[in-house]
C-alpha cells in the first residue's frame, strides 16, 4: 500500500505520531485516527499536533536565548550603562514579565534630553501593569503630547484608562469618546465597556462589548486573532455568556 493505505510508506509518519502521542498524551481519539488511518491518519495527527509543537520549541529556544542575552546585559550595563543598554535590558525584561525590573532600566535610560517618545512609552506599559497608574498618567501625557497617534492610538487609548483609574473620569469620558470615533483597538473598546460600566452606564458598556464581540468574530474569520482573555471577559462581564 501507499502513503494512502493504512501502512507501508506510511509507517515513518505513523512512528513520529504515536512516539510524540505517548509523550504528550492528548485526545484518545487521536490514537485511534493514527492505527485506523495509517499514513493519512498520521500525518493529521503531525500537522494538527506535532507542528503546533515545534512553534512552541522555537519559542523555547527564544526564551533561553533572552535569558542568556539578559545575563549578557545586566554584566555589559555594570561598565557601560548607556541608554542604549539599559532601553534593550528593559525590553527583553518586559517579555519576561519582570516588569519592575523593566521599569528600573527605563528610569536608567530616560534622561531630560530625552526627546522619544518610545522609552517614556514602553515605561508607561510597565507601570499599567504594575497598577502604577499615577506615573502612567505622566508618561503617557508626555506620549500623547509628542504623538497623538502613536502606536496606532494606542497610547491615548491607555491614557484615557489611567485617567479613568486614577479618578480623572471626566477627561477620561472626553478621550474615550474622541478615539473610540477614530480608533478599532480592542483594547481602547475593552477599556471603555468598563469605564462606562464603572458609571452605571450599562447600554453604552453593552453596546461596545457588542462591538467587540462582533470585531473579534470579524478578525477570526479574516484568520486573525483578538486576545482570548478579552473576548471572555467581555463575555462574562456584559453579555451575560
Amino acid at each position: 500500500m501507499n502513503l494512502f493505505g493504512n501502512y507501508s510508506f506510511g509507517l515513518i509518519p505513523m512512528v513520529i505520531a504515536l512516539v510524540h502521542f505517548m509523550r504528550r498524551r492528548p485526545d484518545n481519539y487521536w490514537l485511534w485516527i493514527i492505527m485506523v488511518g495509517g499514513g493519512v491518519g498520521a500525518m493529521a495527527y503531525i500537522v494538527m499536533e506535532v507542528l503546533p509543537d515545534i512553534g512552541l520549541l522555537r519559542q523555547s529556544f527564544q526564551v533561553f536565548s533572552h535569558r542568556k542575552r539578559i545575563t549578557r546585559l545586566e554584566a555589559i550595563v555594570l561598565d557601560n550603562p548607556s541608554a542604549g543598554n539599559y532601553e534593550e535590558l528593559a525590553d527583553l525584561y518586559v517579555e519576561q514579565g519582570k516588569f519592575l525590573r523593566a521599569k528600573e532600566c527605563y528610569d536608567r535610560a530616560i534622561s531630560s534630553r530625552t526627546d522619544s517618545p518610545d522609552p517614556f512609552y514602553r515605561r508607561a506599559l510597565c507601570e499599567l501593569a504594575l497598577n502604577d497608574f499615577a506615573n502612567a498618567v505622566t508618561d503617557l501625557e508626555r506620549v500623547n503630547k509628542m504623538d497623538r497617534n502613536y502606536d496606532y492610538q494606542r497610547a491615548a487609548g491607555l491614557l484615557a484608562y489611567a485617567w479613568a483609574k486614577s479618578g480623572h473620569e471626566d477627561r477620561a469620558a472626553v478621550l474615550f469618546e474622541q478615539i473610540t470615533q477614530t480608533s478599532t483597538l480592542s483594547e481602547t473598546q475593552y477599556h471603555y465597556a468598563l469605564f462606562l460600566a464603572e458609571k452605571g452606564e450599562m447600554a453604552g458598556a453593552r453596546q461596545w462589548a457588542q462591538s467587540l464581540a462582533a470585531h473579534a468574530m470579524t478578525l477570526t474569520l479574516m484568520g486573525r486573532r483578538i486576545p482570548l482573555r478579552l473576548v471572555h471577559q467581555v463575555r462574562m462581564f456584559f453579555l451575560g455568556k
